[in-house]
């Protein structure tokens, strides 16, 4: 079959993506991932001509990849404060992983280990700096509690599409009994968009970030979940200006700078460096060859990204580190001064009042 149709189709195939091997073996692995592997045309059209709707409302939008769906909810073993009507439905579906132990949900909030709401992902935006007026592309199936748990993040970002909400009813027909096929179409999007924004670690979210810095770095913000959860516990005993400057202090080092991760640091889907030869001193002198420019701070944006997490010089060095970007090891305390506050922060009335 190989021979003839030069194709070669595994069934039964579930492993777990393997991190580190050879480099040989590591670019072959980019070369399948990135140029061999391809979407078939219905989807990749589909894709594209989401695109071009998001461009059209838009130069500028965001890929948010939600993840707060039952099911991820329930494997997280989470509980989000919806009583036991909460605890009784993801107790259910729990069931499905007979291999899964008993969680502790306060401890896995605590841990990191625990989607954002959809809220608290429109408050971590608002936080780093995207006002309103910015362009949200949704990538998730049905989220639970519906829309009763979405108005929060659309009241924060009323520019929120989906490929339900940007695709005519024949164009998506064909997919919608097809739950891959649905999220490849998300895929091309998210990889497609200025910024995005995943809610979990999972496979997916990885490989778009490697993705995304193969074919030349686009912006990747990873939630800092554990040191994010103290900054909402708190959130009424502090002034929007307190919240949002702890907040970017916590996400430095997860908001997807180039050079965030040392070459052969992280994972290697979303860090492929051994894929990615070093910019010539022509390209390191001109910004840009790679559609990006430098603030005052030496830190590097996309063209037409809004304001955004803006640093002093001494706190714009990056972080090597993928869980603890303060590299001590401790969690972040909130202080009565604002170690992260300066004038080039930008600042804002409270979005939530």
């Amino acid at each position: 079959m190989y021979l003839v149709l030069q194709a070669l189709r595994l069934t039964k195939y579930d492993y777990r993506l393997s991190n580190k091997l050879d480099t040989d073996l590591q670019k072959l692995r980019c070369r399948v991932n990135y140029h061999a592997l391809r979407f078939t045309d219905p989807i990749q059209e589909l894709g594209k001509r989401l695109i071009q709707r998001m461009r059209e409302k838009s130069r500028y939008f965001i890929a948010l990849h939600l993840r707060f769906e039952s099911d991820m909810l329930a494997f997280s073993g989470c509980y989000y404060g919806g009583g036991e009507k909460e605890r009784r439905d993801l107790g259910a579906i729990r069931k499905r992983w007979k291999t899964l132990h008993t969680s502790n949900p306060e401890k896995g909030r605590r841990q990191g280990r625990c989607p954002l709401t959809p809220e608290e992902v429109g408050l971590l935006l608002r936080a780093l700096g995207y006002g309103s007026d910015v362009h949200i592309y949704a990538a998730s199936g049905e989220i639970y509690g519906g829309e009763e748990t979405l108005a929060p993040l659309k009241a924060l970002f009323p520019n929120y599409h989906t490929k339900e909400s940007l695709s005519r009813k024949d164009e998506l027909t064909p997919f919608l009994a097809h739950s891959s096929r649905m999220a490849a179409i998300d895929f091309i999007v998210c990889d497609g968009s200025d910024a995005f924004v995943t809610n979990n670690n999972g496979n997916m979210a990885k490989i778009l970030a490697g993705r995304r810095r193969y074919f030349g770095h686009r912006r990747t913000i990873r939630p800092n979940a554990k040191q994010l959860y103290h900054l909402f516990t708190n959130r009424g005993n502090m002034s929007w200006d307190k919240f949002s400057s702890q907040v970017r202090k916590v996400q430095k080092g997860f908001i997807g700078d180039p050079m965030e991760v040392k070459p052969g640091r992280g994972e290697f889907h979303a860090y492929p460096a051994a894929c990615i030869c070093e910019k010539t001193d022509e390209n390191k002198s001109n910004p840009g060859s790679n559609q990006e420019i430098v603030n005052r701070t030496g830190i590097r944006k996309a063209i037409g990204e809004p304001a955004y997490p803006v640093y002093t010089d001494e706190e714009a060095d990056g972080s090597d580190t993928e869980d603890d970007p303060t590299g001590t090891g401790e969690e972040v305390v909130i202080t009565e001064d604002d170690p992260a506050a300066g004038e080039e922060m930008v600042t804002e009335d409270d979005p939530t009042v």
